[in-house]
Formats: C-alpha cells, structure tokens, sequence
C-alpha cells in the first residue's frame, strides 16, 4: 500500500506549493486582499454608526441635563391682606382673585430698596417668574394662617435668570450694558442676591408634575406623559386582542386562496403606509364621520391601533410559524378539536413572540407624531388629563411644540423632554428582549 493511500484522508494538508503559478499567487493575494478590504469598510461603517449615535446621544444629554434644575429666588413675603385688598376671613374666590403679584412686587422692593423708578421696578420684577403669584396664591390656599404673617419662601426665578446662571446667557463685558432682559444693572442684582445665598439652583419638580405653559421656566412634561400613557393604553387594548385573532385566523384557519393572498400583501403593504396617511384616516373617520373628540387620547389611541395592527399580525403570524408542526399533529392525535389544539397549545407557545412584537410596536407607536398632529393633539394644554376623552397631547407633540418656540429656556426644555421619551422607548425595549428572554422556547 503507497504512502498516499494510507494517509488520513481527513487530515489537514498543505496546500503550499499546489498553485505554483504567479499568476495564481497573484490571484490569491488579490482574493485576500479583496477580504480585508471588505472586513475594514464593515468595520468603518459600524465604527461611523456608534459615533454618531454616540453624538446624537451626547448632544441631547448636555443640552438637556441643566433643565432638571430650575434656578429658585429667596425673598421675605409679607402676606398683608390689605395689601392684596381683601377684609375679614376672604373666600376661596376672593383668594383665587386677588393680585397676587403685588406681594412678589412688594419683597423685591424691600429687598432692592434702592430701585425707585418705573422701569427699574418694571425690570427688577422681571428677575421672578410670572407663575411666582401662583405660587404665592397656592401657599395661602393651602394654609390661609398665612395672610397676615411674613415667611420666607423660595420662588421661581425667570428664564433669563436661570440661562443667565446656566451660562446660556453671557455676562456683558466690561462697560457695556449688554442687549435684551439681561442687561448690566439686572445682572448686578442677580449677583446680589447670589451673594447673600438667596440664588440657588434646585431640581426642577415642576418639569414631572406640570403641563405645558407660555413661560419656559414653568413648563412640565407630566401633562405629555399622561397622554402618551392614555394613547398607550387605548392602542394596546384595540390592537393586541384584534392584532393576535387576526394572526391567529390567517395562520391557522384562513383557506389558501386568491383572497387570504391578496389579505396578506395588503397586510404587509399597510405596515410601510406612511404613518400621516393614518391620521388622515382618523381625521375623515373617527372625527369626521363619527364625532369622536378632537385632540383626545381615546381618538389617538384609535389611530395608532390602525397602524399597530399590521406589525402585530405579522410578528403573530411569525410567532404561530416558529411552533413546531409536531406540537399541532400531537395535540391533534389525542382528540382535541382545531380551536383546542389552538388555544390551548399553539397559542401558549407563540405568546411571547407576540408579546415582543406588540410591545414593538408600542414603541413605535409611542415616538409617532405625524399622525396625531392631523386629529388636533398639538393644541396648547395646560391641564393634567383625567380621562381618555379630556383634551391632550402626547410626549413627541409636546417636544415638537417646544422645539418651535424661539425662547433659549425652551431649546434645554425639549432636550430635557427627548431624554424623558428615550427613557421610555429604552424601558419598552428592555421589556420585550426580557419577555423574549424568559419565554424562549428551543426547539
């Protein structure tokens, strides 16, 4: 028996020396080249994408992170009720009529006595914000053992003072007066009353608790939250139970034929219509034909369903694919009807496929805007939502909103809104990747 028929046939082996050419040497170093080449573009292209998310994130976080501090004015309050016009034990209408401004008029001008004129008291007012009366107005409401005593409080500073402090806002040089509501003599005040500890820089509460509002300094989030989560709601309580029965139906029972075929193209052409086409469609229906409320998360919730219901029937229908025939034959072979073998064991297993789907497509659905700009949610809101059908906006309408107002508060406000809204997409994210994760089945 020759040496090369008692080799290993499985064996590694030297193929140096086969090609001996150099034209086939050239063709190999060519080949490899090629190869890393195409493993250095690859590598550049992911490298280009995580900077510039990188970017994108950053920028977000250092224009928005200052809007979670909110700049807070301290001044000594006198509650005098004659200065606010009100005798003996004032009603709660009395109190919610009052001028409340003359008493943050008042502590300023005990605290800069030496600002007589009008425009210099007109421009020394300009350091408090105008929602100062209102929360004079809701400390007295609270506890009205307060008219007639002097308390020192914390109060919101203007937008100007809180840019000013944030370096927004630069310090005129020396000499100047400076342009705009900042100018020299308010920025000596500001540094005033940074002296005497009476400027300070506390996190901003009112950005999780309050609506929208014409002053950047008193805008909150809360009121687009609450829509989103009343929009949310609506959708997955339409989609889901209609998405899943349409999976079901099309996978399970629908015959093969001209029409199931013509269904699944429509389908799958509906999941890349433009989403602004859908607000169209609820525009003409829900509030055209049917007089459903404009600008309510009960009309949004129905026009986000209408774009969620594709994506969730096809990531059902994916999902009843993945179960393995032999579960259906089994099931089948000890009795059970086709609806059992279904419901009681198909379905099970292709729950958490489409549960991922579906929490999918709510987070598709919760960064849409297009489509709820065209039933009216881009009012201007200032209260909290209580119900699906009271008048509201949702989280991207609120940013789009603010990002259109030329005030430099605003610009921090709707980064700051943006960083709220990733959150949101990242905790639905990390949702459905857990439910993948802990429901897996291998087969």
């Amino acid at each position: 028996m020759t040496d090369m028929a008692m080799r290993d046939p499985f064996a590694p082996r030297d193929l140096r020396g086969i090609h001996t050419t150099g034209a086939a040497d050239a063709r190999l170093r060519k080949r490899y080249a090629a190869e890393r080449r195409f493993k250095a573009y690859g590598l550049a292209a992911v490298s280009v994408a995580v900077l510039s998310l990188l970017v994108l994130l950053g920028t977000i976080l250092h224009g928005g992170a200052t809007a979670f501090q909110s700049t807070q004015v301290r001044l000594e309050v006198d509650f005098d009720p004659a200065v606010l016009d009100l005798k003996g034990s004032p009603t709660r209408e009395a109190l919610l009529q009052a001028d409340w401004a003359k008493l943050v008029d008042a502590a300023l001008a005990a605290r800069f006595p030496d600002v007589t004129s009008r425009p210099a008291k007109r421009a020394l007012s300009g350091l408090v914000s105008p929602g100062a009366n209102t929360e004079l107005r809701n400390m007295v409401l609270a506890d009205p053992g307060l008219l007639g005593k002097k308390r020192t409080v914390w109060l919101t500073a203007s937008s100007d003072v809180d840019m000013f402090l944030k370096g927004y806002i630069e310090r005129p040089k020396e000499g100047s007066e400076g342009a705009g509501r900042i100018n020299a003599r308010s920025i000596a005040w500001v540094d005033a009353l940074v002296k005497d500890g009476a400027l300070e820089k506390r996190f901003n509460t009112r950005f999780f608790t309050a609506a929208d509002s014409r002053e950047p300094e008193l805008v909150g989030a809360w009121g687009g939250i609450v829509g989103s989560f009343y929009t949310l709601v609506i959708t997955l309580l339409l989609a889901f139970p209609i998405g899943v029965a349409g999976a079901i139906y099309l996978e399970e029972f629908a015959p093969k034929n001209r029409l199931t075929d013509l269904i699944e193209v429509n389908i799958n052409n509906l999941a890349a219509v433009p989403s602004i086409v859908y607000g169209l469609l609820g525009l003409a229906v829900f509030i055209g034909a049917f007089g459903m409320p404009r600008s309510a998360p009960l009309v949004g919730g129905c026009v986000l369903a209408l774009m969620s219901l594709p994506i969730i029937i096809i990531a059902g229908r994916a999902a009843l694919k993945a179960v393995p025939p032999s579960i259906r034959e089994a099931a089948l072979g000890v009795g059970a009807s086709r609806m059992q073998m279904v419901l009681h064991h198909v379905l099970p297993l292709a729950m958490p496929g489409m549960l991922t789907g579906t929490i999918l497509a709510m987070a598709h659905a919760l960064g849409e805007t297009a489509p709820l700009l065209m039933i009216g949610m881009v009012a201007f809101v200032v209260d909290i939502p209580a119900s699906p059908v009271d008048a509201a906006t949702v989280l991207p309408v609120q940013i789009f909103m603010w990002a259109d107002h030329p005030e430099r508060g605003f610009v921090e406000k709707t980064s700051a809104a943006i960083i709220v809204l990733l959150l949101f997409l990242l905790a639905m994210n990390a949702i459905a990747i857990y439910l993948r994760k802990k429901f897996e089945r291998k087969w």
